[in-house]
């Protein structure tokens, strides 16, 4: 599987698109006015413990107070000397005690930001801080060491947990995660990781002893920048970037971390924008659609909410060339390799329920469920997918960390708010008869005006023209029309004269 990254610089905001075999799979946007800030580093104040949800609300500068929850609270004087918490909880939270037990109304913390702010929530804090390099994690208030799930050989698994263990020395200085990249790194790489760690570890203790009140003690490097550190593999065979200044700075950076892909990245000049060569700007337009169309001429309908996202399996013109169910089977899936390509391109996290057409025959369903499962390895962000229920349901959830690309690219629109429909002229017009009925017991008017939207009054004029003449008639009051065409169709005005 080839697979390349393309880097899109604009003075607004940079984009990156990762495509595999020619099919765009993943698009990351970071916006200079609204830049994402998940794994920043804040000196933050406990502005209110909430003792009822287990949490607390901290000021640490942003626009919104962030969240804290109880389980995500772990404190350097909660570790024993070994390395070891005195509670259970987890990555050494103490979950025995309570929120007001943990944390109290003006308290100065360091906590970092684990996810962006989602609608009209506030960044989700943790204080258990995480510092990435390319081949290792630093967790500072920790001893363990872990290892990525993505490296399965298990002699490399023991050799690398063994190695680390060594590099780092006394266990108190702090717990390591070895990365996926770390699979083929030498003692020599991950020395000069833990030795980097360390520094911007200590700048960062250093910076909270100086500080007062609120403010921010370490920013994450920038989209184009973190992508070389977080997503660059074996698999990856270029990594193209529009931008020659940027270019420059990103192989500074891989020649100082990532010195073996250095021969992998290049500068774009071509007068073709970037994003054209696998037309991913028409795949991105495609993404923020409702209905995706398969290739077999079935199609999804993906609907995302507050609360969850739904995919709907249809065949629509598919009618195949067998039997029914042989019919249902192929569409199912395609649908499964459509839907995982949907989640990560798309970047909808949470719940989600997939809706596949019915199968009466169980091995069907379980190779439909084995394709998705399939699909769904290769996504970077955590998935768990639950067996299918008697009506072809599956419950996948995914993890979310930043807002979805839709939420990213759209706002709600203001002339349906939202519901995707609009109220019929006829059902605006029954609207406005009812509210001159209303204000003609409220006023006593020699006459009303209404102000609508041009199908409206065309209605009333038309068709309603009957049921217009038998209210003017009921209330004794003539009722004058007026056109203006800046309204939407739901919107009109009655006004006593």
């Amino acid at each position: 599987m080839s697979e390349e990254i393309l880097i899109n610089i604009t003075p607004q905001e940079t984009r990156v698109a990762v495509v595999e075999n020619g099919m765009l799979q993943e698009v990351h946007i970071e916006r200079n006015r609204a830049r994402g800030i998940v794994g920043n580093i804040y000196k933050g104040r406990v502005v209110r413990v909430l003792p009822g949800m287990q949490a607390a609300f901290i000021e640490v500068g942003l626009e919104r107070t962030a969240f804290l929850h109880a389980a995500d609270v772990i404190r350097p004087e909660m570790l024993e000397s070994n390395g070891n918490t005195n509670g259970n909880g987890k990555n050494g939270a103490r979950q025995d005690l309570p929120i007001h037990g943990l944390l109290h109304d003006g308290e100065e913390i360091m906590v970092q930001v684990v996810k962006d702010a989602l609608g009209t929530k506030g960044a989700r804090l943790t204080t258990q801080i995480a510092i990435p390099a390319r081949h290792l994690v630093f967790l500072p208030y920790s001893c363990h060491i872990g290892i990525s799930q993505r490296i399965q050989d298990e002699a490399v698994r023991t050799e690398l947990r063994e190695t680390v263990e060594r590099l780092r020395g006394d266990p108190d200085s702090g717990g390591y995660i070895i990365r996926t990249a770390a699979e083929q790194a030498s003692e020599e790489e991950l020395t000069a990781d833990i030795v980097f760690l360390n520094r911007v570890w200590k700048r960062v203790q250093e910076r909270s002893e100086k500080s007062t009140g609120s403010c921010i003690l370490h920013e994450d490097i920038p989209l184009a920048l973190r992508v070389l550190r977080d997503l660059v593999d074996e698999r990856i065979e270029k990594i193209r970037i529009d931008s020659h200044e940027t270019f420059e700075k990103a192989s500074e950076f891989v020649r100082d971390l990532i010195p073996e892909v250095s021969d992998r990245i290049e500068w774009y000049p071509g007068e073709r924008p970037i994003f054209d060569l696998y037309s991913v700007e028409d795949e991105i337009q495609k993404a923020i659609n409702k209905e995706i169309l398969l290739k077999s001429g079935g199609h999804l309908v993906i609907d995302q909410t507050e609360a969850l996202t739904t995919v709907d399996v249809n065949t629509g013109g598919f009618v195949g060339r067998q039997n029914l169910e042989e019919t249902l089977f192929k569409t199912n899936l395609e649908a499964a390799q459509s839907i995982a390509r949907q989640l990560r391109l798309r970047n909808i996290g949470g719940i989600i329920i997939i809706d596949f057409i019915d199968m009466e025959d169980p091995e069907h369903c379980r190779q439909v469920m084995r394709t998705l499962e399939k699909a769904m390895a290769h996504d970077r962000v955590k998935v768990f997918i639950h067996e299918m229920s008697s009506l072809g349901l599956v419950e996948v959830t995914r993890k979310r960390t930043s807002e979805s690309l839709e939420r990213q690219l759209t706002q709600t629109c203001t002339l349906c708010s939202g519901r995707g429909v609009i109220k019929t002229a006829e059902t605006v017009c029954y609207e406005i008869f009812r509210e001159i009925l209303r204000e003609s017991r409220q006023f006593e008017a020699n006459g009303f005006t209404v102000v609508a939207s041009e199908s409206v009054i065309d209605l009333l004029l038309d068709e309603e023209s009957t049921g217009l003449a038998d209210l003017q008639e009921f209330i004794s009051t003539p009722i004058n029309l007026h056109v203006e065409s800046g309204y939407p169709q739901e919107t009109f005005d009655v006004v006593p004269i």
